[in-house]
C-alpha cells in the first residue's frame, strides 16, 4: 500500500505525532510523482533547485515550494491525461476567475475515506430522516463548483426528506430566494422532522437578520442543526462575529451554538476541516499547517499571524501540494479544551488580491515556459 493510500487509512483523524512520519513520506511520494508527471510543476521545482528526495523530515515541508491560489485562478496544472480524470470542481469564482482541480479515482477514494472519518468523528451521520435548506446553488449539469458539490454531499449525512436552496436554478440563471426559505423554516418549525441548514454564512445571516427583523422566531425540531462552510465570500464587510451569529441563530430557531458546525476547506486544497464544540478547526492527520509572514514568507512561531500555507498528499491527479491561500490565519499549539490536543487553525480574514500577486507574479514568471496541461 502507497503512503498515501496508507495516510488516507489512518484510524484516527486527529493523530497528529502519530502520522507526521507517515506525512512526510506520503508528501514526497506525491512529489515524485508530480515531479514525473507534470513538467510545468518539475519547471517550478526545478527552478527552487529543489527535488522530491528532499522531503526527508518534518521540517523540510516548510522548504517545499508553495504554489499561490490565485496561480490556479489564471492557469490549469494536471499530472494524468484527461481519460483519467473522473470530475472537475471549480471554485466560485468570486473575483472573476476560477480553479480547476480535476480528480481521478485513488483521489476521490482516498477524498471519500476521509469524509467518512471525520463525519463519524464529529457524529454527523445519522439514520433519522432529514430536511435540508441549503443555503448554496442548487445543483445543475453547468454548475461545477466545488461548494456546491459539496453542499450537495452534505445532504448526505442523513437521509433526505427535501432539499431546498437559497440559489435556484432558472431559465435566466441563478437566482436567489431567500423568501422561500423563510416560509420553510415556518412549514418545518410546526413537524417533527429535524432540518439541517448548509452552505455560505452570509445567507444564513441574511436570512436570520431578515426573520428577527419581522418578529418571526420558531423552534426547530429536535436534532435540528446549522452547518456553515464556503466563508462570506464578497459580504466579506458584513461579517459578524461567530458570538453574535450563534446568539442571532438560537433566538430566532432555536438552535444553540453546540447544533452548529463549521466547516473549512478550498477547491485548490480539498481537505475537510470541521470545527470542534469549541469552535476550533482542528488540523486532521490528512494535512499540515503553515503560518507564513507576510512579507518574508518565511514560517513563523505558532500564535503568530500570517499567510496560511496548507499541505497535503491525498490528490494525485494535480499538483497541490503545497498552496499559498490569501487568507490569514493563526496556528494555536495551546490546549483548546474540547479532548483534541492537536494544533487548530483560526482563519482572520482575506488579504486583498494586490498583497499576494507578488508570490503569484513570481510562480506565473516560473511557468513561462508552458502553460499546464
Amino acid at each position: 500500500m502507497s503512503y498515501m493510500n496508507k495516510l488516507s487509512s489512518a484510524k484516527n483523524p486527529y493523530d497528529i505525532p502519530g502520522t507526521d512520519e507517515l506525512f512526510v513520506r506520503a508528501m514526497r511520494e506525491n512529489c515524485q510523482y508530480q515531479y514525473d508527471h507534470c513538467a510545468d510543476y518539475r519547471r517550478i521545482l526545478d527552478s527552487f533547485s529543489f527535488r522530491p528526495e528532499d522531503l526527508k523530515e518534518y521540517d523540510d515541508l516548510a522548504k517545499l515550494p508553495f504554489i499561490p491560489t490565485l496561480y490556479f485562478k489564471h492557469h490549469s496544472l494536471f499530472s494524468m491525461p484527461p481519460g483519467k480524470i473522473l470530475t472537475k470542481a471549480t471554485s466560485s469564482g468570486t473575483s472573476g476567475n476560477k480553479s480547476i482541480i480535476g480528480y481521478n479515482f485513488l483521489s476521490l477514494f482516498r477524498d471519500l475515506k476521509m469524509v467518512l472519518r471525520l463525519g463519524f468523528y464529529h457524529h454527523l451521520f445519522s439514520w433519522r430522516p432529514t430536511r435540508y435548506i441549503v443555503f448554496g446553488y442548487e445543483p445543475h449539469r453547468s454548475n461545477q463548483m466545488g461548494m456546491t458539490k459539496t453542499s450537495y454531499g452534505q445532504t448526505l449525512f442523513a437521509p433526505a426528506v427535501s432539499r431546498d436552496y437559497a440559489l435556484r436554478y432558472t431559465k435566466e440563471g441563478y437566482k436567489l430566494d431567500l423568501e422561500n426559505l423563510k416560509s420553510k423554516f415556518v412549514e418545518f418549525a410546526s413537524g417533527r422532522i429535524p432540518v439541517r441548514t448548509i452552505g455560505f454564512p452570509a445567507y444564513t445571516y441574511f436570512l436570520l437578520r431578515q426573520m428577527k427583523e419581522e418578529g418571526i422566531r420558531v423552534k426547530l425540531p429536535e436534532g435540528s442543526m446549522i452547518s456553515l462552510g464556503g466563508g462570506w465570500k464578497q459580504f466579506y464587510a458584513e461579517q459578524v462575529s461567530k458570538e453574535d451569529f450563534y446568539a442571532l441563530a438560537e433566538e430566532v430557531l432555536g438552535i444553540d451554538d453546540k447544533h452548529i458546525v463549521e466547516f473549512f476547506s478550498a477547491v485548490e486544497h480539498p481537505v475537510l476541516y470541521i470545527d470542534c464544540r469549541h469552535h476550533h478547526f482542528h488540523v486532521p492527520v490528512y494535512a499540515r499547517v503553515i503560518i507564513r509572514d507576510v512579507d518574508t514568507l518565511e514560517p513563523v512561531p505558532p500564535g503568530t499571524p500570517g499567510l496560511v500555507n496548507l499541505l497535503t498528499p491525498m490528490i494525485d491527479s494535480v499538483p497541490i501540494l503545497s498552496i499559498m491561500t490569501d487568507d490569514l490565519g493563526i496556528l494555536h499549539e495551546e490546549s483548546c479544551g474540547c479532548g483534541l490536543d492537536t494544533p487548530w487553525l483560526e482563519i482572520l480574514g482575506r488579504v486583498g488580491i494586490k498583497d499576494i500577486v507578488t508570490c503569484a507574479a513570481g510562480a506565473s514568471e516560473m511557468l513561462k515556459g508552458g502553460e499546464g496541461r
